[in-house]
């Protein structure tokens, strides 16, 4: 298979102006916003944002956070079912840093002014989703955690009057020094006075929090935002990203239609923690003697089972039925996701609802150590960008916002240290690249047929053509949509590298030419970089054995 070559830096104005801060912050989701606070009692920090400060992901959340807050449960049950959902791929050091530094992030949330969901007693209640073993999933608002949570950290952001925010700015490529070390960032302001147009912000360090990669298929739980612009950005400058052939569906986004694209309803695991279960066309419970959880087995087991469904009755989609919970019970736990099915015209009080898998989470993503520092000197990574080690192969349900959580508070801890000296720019002599927006819909196409839950050879290939094809396409002259073109295509790039190399099914990854898990010769991580060229570059996939932990974390 020929794997797309891709620009090597995006084309783009001469920066207009020039500012100077010691740490950005890219992205303003749960991961950049808690890295903002924490980094502002080091020095002057910027967060930039691609459109208002509450637009990401991370406000769309619906299940909650996990942690071991039950005197109940404990840390050690939360690592294990996390390395069981990690297929065999997770870190069990990043884990333990999880799961036992997470309690504490959640505390530290709810300082802030975040509120959760409780109990008659005063206790924060806890629910249960797939793959967990222990109540141990914190909500607020019933379905809207995210929500609250973002809502919680912006105004505590507000409140901060020595973080600057830029909104409505899309950061274009890494300053990068003679050492390959991080200077600062070149970005896009729309809209900002005398900030307009293409600018420069000299750094000291830059923490990537840019959020996933969901609308690179033509379903997706994701905002449109997510066009996998800190991943792209990363492989241009040099970085290491790591396991982005794990791409996880979520199960149940609600079905809206054959010609229904883009951000899709979630209908949270929540739902089915609470007792809710799947059936097919004729009623047939299908989960039963899939999984010892049945319905809430991990989300790859599920989103698998549900595409075999689907496959063998000939439908596009499958149902969940929840109708035995009653009005009352809709309205008060559920109401986000009550209000989302009427809106659409499906009352799940009384109607089945139709759902099937669409693109949630990034597993993989730029690859850092337990303190969040990438392989870039000076560029550090959190949140759904990046791969800290905790997810491996699939993420366990509402370990997302806990990760969030905890490794922004590393990388401030670890910047506490002393923040890297402040670095000199090289002039970029790289060939600058720009696709056409027009070519977003069928690079979608592509990727959801040849990509998707389920993968072939064949499939990768076929969309590796396409999507070579779609590269040749230039944009008439830079600007947004062109811009996140080009990082889609990139990480497009990327994502087939690794797919098409791992020739085995696991977690996230199901390959039907390669059915079985296959530990003797794929117990690691592949990594893949761009290739320090002129012009474009093809995304190199490198096998990286997990012989010990030391190896999976700085090998």
């Amino acid at each position: 298979m020929t794997i797309p070559a891709v620009p090597q830096r995006l084309a783009a104005a001469e920066p207009g102006w020039t500012d100077s801060v010691d740490v950005v912050v890219i992205g303003s989701g749960v991961a950049g916003l808690s890295a903002a606070l924490k980094a502002r009692e080091l020095g002057t920090v910027l967060v930039v944002t691609k459109d208002v400060v509450a637009s990401g992901s991370t406000q769309w959340a619906q299940g909650g956070v996990a942690a071991a807050l039950d005197p109940e449960d404990s840390p050690e049950e939360h690592l294990q079912d996390t390395l069981v959902a990690g297929a065999g791929l997770s870190d069990p050091e990043a884990v333990r840093v999880l799961v036992t530094e997470g309690p504490d992030a959640v505390r530290d949330l709810i300082e802030l002014g975040a509120r959760f969901d409780t109990m008659a007693d005063g206790e924060i209640s806890l629910g249960r989703e797939g793959g967990h073993h222990r109540n141990r999933i914190a909500h607020a608002g019933g379905d809207a955690t995210g929500a609250e949570i973002e809502r919680a950290l912006v105004a505590a952001v507000k409140r901060a009057k020595d973080i600057r925010l830029i909104e409505h700015a899309l950061v274009l490529d890494l300053l990068t020094a003679e050492d390959g070390g991080v200077a600062g960032v070149t970005l896009h302001v729309m809209g900002e006075g005398q900030l307009d147009g293409v600018g420069a912000i000299r750094a000291r360090a830059v923490i990537l929090a840019s959020g996933g990669l969901g609308q690179l298929y033509a379903a997706t739980t994701n905002p449109s935002v997510s066009t996998g612009d800190g991943m792209a950005l990363a492989l241009r400058a040099g970085a290491k990203v790591r396991d982005l052939e794990f791409i996880q569906f979520h199960p149940t986004v609600l079905w809206l239609g054959k010609s229904a694209k883009g951000q899709q309803p979630l209908v949270s695991e929540a739902v089915r923690g609470e007792g809710a279960f799947l059936v097919d066309d004729t009623g047939k419970r299908f989960m039963q003697g899939q999984h010892e959880l049945a319905d809430l087995a991990p989300r790859d087991i599920v989103a698998k089972a549900i595409m075999r469904q689907m496959i063998a009755t000939g439908k596009d989609h499958v149902y969940l039925d929840a109708r035995h919970f009653g009005d009352e019970k809709w309205r008060v736990r559920f109401p986000t996701i009550l209000a989302s099915c009427r809106s659409h015209g499906i009352d799940p009080v009384r109607e089945l609802i139709p759902v099937a898998p669409a693109c949630h989470y990034s597993s993989g993503g730029v690859w850092t150590d337990l303190n969040g520092q990438t392989s870039v000197p000076g560029l550090y990574a959190c949140g759904e960008v990046a791969c800290t080690g905790v997810h491996g192969a699939n993420r366990l349900a509402s370990n997302s916002l806990l990760e969030g959580l905890v490794f922004a508070r590393r990388i401030s801890a670890h910047l506490a240290n002393g923040l890297p000296e402040r670095r000199e720019p090289v002039v970029d002599v790289r060939t600058p690249g720009l696709v056409d927006a027009d070519v977003v819909p069928e690079l979608q196409r592509a990727m959801t047929v040849g990509a998707g839950v389920i993968r072939s050879a064949t499939g990768l290939s076929e969309a590796g053509a396409v999507i070579g094809k779609l590269i040749e396409q230039p944009a008439d002259e830079p600007g947004t949509p062109g811009w996140e073109a080009t990082n889609l295509v990139t990480v497009a790039s990327a994502l087939l590298a690794a797919a098409t190399a791992r020739e085995e099914s696991r977690g996230a990854h199901w390959r039907e030419d390669h059915p079985d898990r296959d530990d003797l010769h794929w117990s690691g991580s592949l990594d893949l970089t761009l290739p320090a060229v002129a012009e474009r570059a093809v995304p190199q996939a490198t096998f990286v054995p997990h012989v010990s932990e030391e190896n999976h974390r700085h090998g």
